[in-house]
């Protein structure tokens, strides 16, 4: 996996199953803004760092797969908040060290002060990184995290 963020490239966003219904689903867990704010934001992060990000959204785990597959080469980073794939998909997974770059996996919630089949996660041990519990501002730490870091650990 690489050891640096490669500044050409976009960032890749990521999202999983359930997520484009942010805003209406569980507000009292997930806020009132939608994935359109969160993609919003994204790019309003990335550019002040001269930089551009790239949004997926699927409730298909094989989209998801596909979408990171075609990344390779493609893509400078990854943020990714899987949904509920973080606590059943190995597929996903393995899928998210193809492209070999850095990967940061954001949840809006505080995954570990819900349910306890929230608090394993098959994304965390490859990730750089994990943001949970920020609301959609973890996104942003994300995107500034993977925009200002020279060599992040994986």
């Amino acid at each position: 996996m690489a050891d640096t963020v490669q500044a050409t490239g976009p960032i890749l966003v990521l999202n999983g199953p359930n997520l484009n219904m942010l805003g209406t689903r569980q507000p009292q867990i997930y806020g009132a803004d939608t994935l359109d704010d969160v993609v919003a934001l994204c790019e309003r992060t990335a550019a002040r760092f001269g930089r551009e990000v790239v949004a997926f959204q699927s409730n298909h785990e094989g989209a998801l797969i596909d979408r990171i597959q075609q990344a390779r080469g493609e893509v400078s980073a990854i943020v990714i908040n899987p949904g509920g794939l973080t606590h059943t998909s190995v597929a996903l997974r393995d899928a998210l060290v193809i492209p070999e770059v850095p990967i940061v996996e954001v949840h809006i919630s505080n995954v570990h002060a819900r349910e306890e089949f929230r608090h394993h996660s098959f994304v965390s041990p490859i990730a750089t990184a994990v943001i949970a519990g920020l609301g959609i501002q973890g996104y942003a730490a994300a995107i500034e995290f993977l925009s200002c870091s020279a060599s992040p650990r994986i």
